[in-house]
């Protein structure tokens, strides 16, 4: 039911955000620093098993029946790129800022499991983008924003936790869309570090066969499903104690400006392809939280950025802040008290709405990796 979903809202909600492409065609290099990518349900034919230092630019078509995603792993499964949610048919282009070193490439038919894994080797030197004292600066500058919103996070995950190994329901519902709003505005950087993310934030549809489920979404089941958090205990230890892990993690991370970037840009994805849909709490029906809370996400991406495209791309600008703005509207029509209406509260129409507002948002966001990278 997911992927079905995926794919019919998907294809409308990321139809601003890619290029057709066709699925049948070979994997070949476009040009110095430009790697295709023809990824299917059985394969990830990347064009190049080496490239230079620097910034490299993958275009993944897929031509598959399921919908795909693409990393770019350093060792342990670090993510030093990814793009998500790419549906049968699309094309998606990635920017990663790769220093020499050895890596894979993965393409992840369904969105699960360990991927389809090609090596990578990447040689010589480059300069870093962060040399420029703009982007080193917007670097800087977003990684106050992360400490200030996993501190956050780390409180307010604490105040559930708490909640739920005291049997407290209907205070732990309360607590769950407040607690889980800090963590989707830095989700970008939380899901950098291998299993840590899924721990912490897989659906039930998201798993492969054997694996373990743990995270936010297994406690939202038993609160709004079974009823019975009794035995939920050690659910919630174990949450807390991988929000502390990420939280340390993602504060001493060494970021890129292509990490702002594309982040900025992943974020806007995760409402077009899954808040948009209320796969992402599905029992909860509390996406609107996650919703509003990926769209401050990316907006604290991209005022970071904002000096070096006020600089290089001045109209640029002026768009996205003439789309912030339509989409931030059109999701305030939703607030219901100091929160937001739940998700199957909303008809048709009221998502189609929310859903053009950030597919208009999602194209010039698109456009400032490119820019990042000149």
């Amino acid at each position: 039911m997911r992927t079905a979903i995926r794919l019919s809202f998907g294809a409308l909600a990321l139809a601003g955000l890619t290029a057709c492409g066709s699925g049948n065609a070979p994997a070949a290099s476009s040009g110095p620093g430009k790697i295709t990518v023809a990824a299917s349900d059985t394969e990830c034919k990347v064009a190049a098993a080496e490239v230079a230092a620097g910034t490299t630019t993958f275009t993944i078509t897929n031509g598959g029946n399921k919908v795909t995603e693409f990393y770019v792993y350093a060792p342990g499964d670090r993510v030093m790129a990814e793009v998500e949610n790419i549906v049968p048919g699309l094309t998606r282009e990635l920017i990663a800022e790769l220093p020499a070193g050895a890596y894979e490439t993965v393409c992840k038919p369904g969105m699960i499991g360990k991927g389809i894994r090609n090596a990578l080797k990447v040689t010589g030197e480059h300069k870093a983008l962060s040399a420029d004292a703009k982007l080193a600066e917007a670097v800087a500058s977003y990684k106050r924003y992360v400490k200030s919103q996993s501190d956050t996070l780390l409180v307010k995950t604490q105040e559930f936790v708490d909640a739920v190994k005291a049997g407290k329901i209907d205070e732990a519902k309360e607590l769950f869309p407040i607690s889980r709003t800090y963590w989707e505005r830095i989700e970008p950087v939380a899901e950098i570090f291998g299993d840590l993310d899924p721990a912490i934030d897989a659906r039930e549809a998201d798993l492969a066969e054997g694996e373990e489920w743990t995270g936010f979404h297994k406690i939202e089941k038993d609160l709004w499903i079974t009823k019975d958090i009794s035995k939920a205990g050690p659910l919630a230890d174990k949450l807390i104690a991988d929000v502390k892990t990420i939280v340390a993690k993602s504060n001493a991370a060494e970021l890129t400006p292509l990490n702002l970037a594309n982040g900025a840009k992943e974020l806007l994805d995760e409402v077009a392809t899954g808040k948009i849909t209320g796969e992402e709490d599905i029992w909860s029906h509390t996406d609107l939280w996650d919703f509003d809370a990926n769209l401050e996400g990316s907006k604290a991406a991209v005022q970071s950025l904002r000096p070096v495209l006020e600089e290089r791309a001045p109209d640029l600008v002026k768009t996205l802040d003439e789309k912030f703005a339509a989409a931030e509207a059109a999701l305030a029509a939703h607030q219901k008290g100091d929160g937001w209406q739940l998700h199957n509260e909303l008809s048709k129409a009221e998502l189609k709405t929310l859903s053009d507002a950030i597919n208009a948002l999602g194209e010039p966001i698109s456009k400032i990796a490119p820019v990042v990278a000149k």
